[in-house]
């Protein structure tokens, strides 16, 4: 059994319901996934290895998906499942002779041997699960860091703390105000700033206006792993994120989620699934949403999905959910 998904990071960690309930039918599945999200998967209960294709690197263009495919064909998988909907995916199914070839209706079907209608309401995890016709939240989200992931998050920062992630790929998606919301809310814990390589500016900014309110931080951006990233997320009593891939780590830990959304919003199945876990956004904007993923700026300039939501709004999310006064 193969399960291919190289969609983004957040939609791979959304992914794992399928693979649970695949497993639970069939016994472990093997993975396709990109190099980056590899790691999150290989020490999941439902897989049995993970295979990873560097779609835009080493495995780039055609000549990839002709190299990979010959290596899955030598595996005589008999059924693959394809949640995500594109050529390369449908492509690399096909040529790799897999006889069952099970995905979503839509452009590159005509590959499958079954084009399934992907579910168009719901949470992203319970309509990629449908394609094992799972019913809606029978398998949440979930991930499996080592004790090894466990020992590097612990080490960085131990007792009680507030995790931020002001990061995105997308840069109308980011929140102006992790700043302001840090210095308040070290004046009762302490605070995490996680996220990648490319959050770090965003970190130090946000431990410099906590050191200026005399508070304790510390900028974890890219000081861990991609699994011991997953690791300290759990170990927060809250995580304050925009749309971006900390939310679904963090729902795959359990970690109480207040998710910020601004070009996007959660009717496009992405936000928090679990009760308890809040999603804000700006009402009455004609303007958004504006784009499936969110813009890199404000198509129209001033940002106003971002920028009027206020640090007083997530202050009172955050006491509505009352995750400092349960784990304090």
């Amino acid at each position: 059994m193969l399960v291919i998904q190289t969609a983004f990071l957040g939609d791979v960690v959304l992914t794992t319901p399928l693979l649970a309930a695949l497993a639970t039918q069939h016994g472990p599945v093997d993975v396709v996934t990109t190099p980056v999200a590899a790691p999150l998967l290989e020490t999941h209960d439902a897989v049995r290895q993970v295979i990873p294709y560097d779609k835009r690197g080493a495995d780039r263009g055609w000549s990839g998906v002709r190299r990979l495919a010959g290596r899955l064909r030598t595996q005589r998988y008999e059924r693959a499942y394809l949640p995500h909907r594109s050529l390369r995916t449908a492509a690399l199914a096909w040529r790799a002779r897999i006889p069952a070839r099970i995905g979503f209706s839509g452009g590159w079907s005509f590959l499958y041997t079954d084009a399934r209608p992907k579910p168009r309401t719901g949470h992203e995890s319970d309509r990629l699960l449908a394609l094992a016709e799972g019913p809606p939240g029978a398998y949440p989200p979930h991930l499996r860091p080592t004790a090894e992931d466990e020992q590097a998050a612990a080490a960085l920062l131990d007792g009680t703390f507030v995790a931020l992630a002001p990061g995105s790929i997308w840069g109308s998606k980011r929140w102006p105000y992790y700043a302001a919301l840090a210095a308040t809310l070290a004046k009762h814990v302490a605070i995490a700033v996680v996220g990648g390589r490319d959050d770090v500016e965003l970190g130090n900014e946000i431990v410099a206006a906590v050191g200026r309110s005399g508070g304790r931080a510390v900028n974890a951006c890219g000081r861990l792993t991609l699994r011991q990233s997953a690791a300290f997320i759990g170990r927060a009593v809250l995580l304050v994120t925009n749309d971006s891939a900390p939310l679904h780590l963090a729902t795959a830990m359990r970690t109480p989620i207040v998710a910020l959304f601004g070009p996007t919003v959660t009717e496009f199945g992405f936000g928090p699934v679990r009760p308890g876990d809040v999603a804000l956004g700006t009402e009455g904007l004609l303007c958004r949403p504006c784009s499936p993923h969110g813009p890199l700026q404000c198509p129209l300039g001033h940002h106003r999905c971002m920028r009027d939501l206020s640090v007083e709004a997530v202050i009172a999310a955050i006491e509505e959910i009352g995750a400092l006064r349960r784990r304090s």
